[in-house]
């Protein structure tokens, strides 16, 4: 009996597995795709751009929303939902006639998905009370190892058929996992249904705010959106007061404004994703439009920058368990900043070996960056605000991500050389140095002890 439980934990697991890591698989799977939508679709780099600034935004959006919804509606009916929601929004993206309609369809593809996580983790915590940890830990190995391989797999399945490939292959996803979900994932029951709760003129001004400064940012290179800035700074304060007098606001303004040393973690974690995804979207369309790799080859590069990644975090967990936060958190700091300076000294001439080495190096600094950034936000923060504090260090990444997509599309819009992925890395470069200053900054384990006992 106790075998067949432990049998059925694992199939639970799986299911849940399957949703879970559509997002982050998608989300990093585009990145080698760039250059081959936006040579069909005859786009600027800036343009294309938004295939990354879109989905993130809509994940930033969609998460929170979608965890008050699990529990109106019931975990097991959001999960079923949020399948059928990425399978018709891929579904449609086969068949975009225009750019346009595939951008809606990414933000479709990022709320359907947005929609898996927190319905997930509200089924393991509702139903998994033995190896509960073990549970939550297998899935964020699905989460980081599909969204680090995904360029790989990307490329792989380009340089096979073409950018529709990395539609097509949600398919068997959503359609086992939406089988066995409706087997295997127990029936939850639904909750009280107010729809008061979310927060939606927050978001509302939360995404007006951030596309405004998309706009305004990629219009920096020629005639600038002043215009965007005004609904970038107008919206932003809006936001502000809106979130102040909000119950159930989407970002908690007060509790950042008490807690500084959890802000701080928040704008390192935006500052270390706006470094690394400009290396995780640049480096696929570097590779391809100035060294000339094929898709598939771009992919078995970008091993070198996930594989890394995950080989480190074993490490990082062990260091952290011993020491706390703080010192793989200086690591992960330093090896950003060395591998963004190891960059500026790549040439035309440079063997591909250095550039493996020279993504290996960013590839660790992000194993240790993720775990011990996590680690420090729980070591600031009282249990009972655990799942606010997560879902704000998710929107840090999201905040990032766009944020890289936006530096990128201002960069590679007109040209695309050596020189101008030169500047992307001066510009990250003074990124890390923030990130080094507030790594010191942020205190250590006996400081936080220290702390506590006062």
């Amino acid at each position: 009996m106790a075998k067949y439980m432990e049998k059925k934990q694992w199939i639970f697991v799986l299911t849940i597995g399957l949703g879970t890591m559509l997002n982050p698989l998608n989300s990093s799977m585009i990145s080698v795709a760039l250059t081959r939508l936006q040579h069909d679709y005859q786009l600027s780099f800036a343009d294309v751009s938004w295939l990354i600034s879109i989905f993130y935004l809509a994940s930033a959006a969609g998460q929170p929303v979608m965890g008050k919804l699990s529990d109106m509606f019931g975990a097991k009916k959001l999960f079923l939902s949020g399948l059928i929601i990425v399978t018709a929004a891929c579904l449609l993206a086969l068949f975009s006639p225009n750019f346009l309609f595939l951008l809606g369809c990414r933000a479709l593809q990022a709320i359907g998905s947005s929609a898996l996580f927190p319905s997930g983790m509200s089924m393991v915590r509702s139903h998994i009370s033995k190896n509960q940890a073990h549970a939550l830990a297998v899935l964020s190995v699905f989460a980081s190892t599909s969204a680090a391989f995904g360029p790989s797999i990307s490329g792989f399945l380009i340089a096979a058929w073409d950018w529709h490939a990395i539609f097509w292959i949600n398919f068997p996803f959503t359609i086992i996992g939406f089988v066995l979900a409706i087997f295997i994932l127990p029936k939850t029951e639904s909750g009280t249904i107010d729809i008061r709760r979310i927060d939606f003129k927050g978001i509302f001004l939360f995404i007006a705010s951030i596309v405004g400064l998309i706009l305004f940012l990629l219009s920096l290179d020629g005639y600038i959106r002043w215009w965007a800035l005004l609904i970038f700074l107008v919206g932003g304060i809006l936001f502000y007061v809106q979130e102040k007098g909000h119950n159930e606001p989407f970002i908690d303004i007060q509790s950042l404004k008490k807690n500084r040393n959890v802000t701080m973690v928040y704008l390192q974690f935006t500052s270390i994703n706006t470094v690394y995804y400009c290396y995780f979207f640049g480096f696929p369309t570097f590779l391809q439009q100035v060294q000339g790799y094929t898709e598939e080859r771009t992919g078995l590069i970008m091993l070198a920058l996930a594989g890394f990644g995950v080989i480190v975090s074993p490490i990082a967990g062990g260091l952290i368990d011993r020491h706390g936060s703080k010192l793989p958190m200086m690591i992960g700091a330093v090896l950003l900043l060395i591998g963004t300076g190891l960059l500026l000294t790549y040439r035309e001439t440079s063997p591909l070996l250095w550039l493996l080495v020279i993504m290996a190096v960013l590839g660790m600094s992000n194993g240790f960056n993720n775990i011990s950034t996590q680690t420090a936000l729980y070591e600031h923060v009282n249990p009972e605000d655990t799942g606010t504090a997560s879902g704000l260090f998710q929107t840090s990444r999201y905040l990032g991500s766009i944020l890289s997509g936006s530096l990128l599309g201002l960069t590679f819009n007109r040209q695309l050389d050596l020189s101008q992925f030169h500047l992307v890395a001066m510009v990250c470069f003074t990124f890390c140095l923030l990130i080094v200053a507030m790594s010191w900054k942020l205190p250590g384990q006996m400081e936080i002890s220290r702390e506590k006992k006062v």
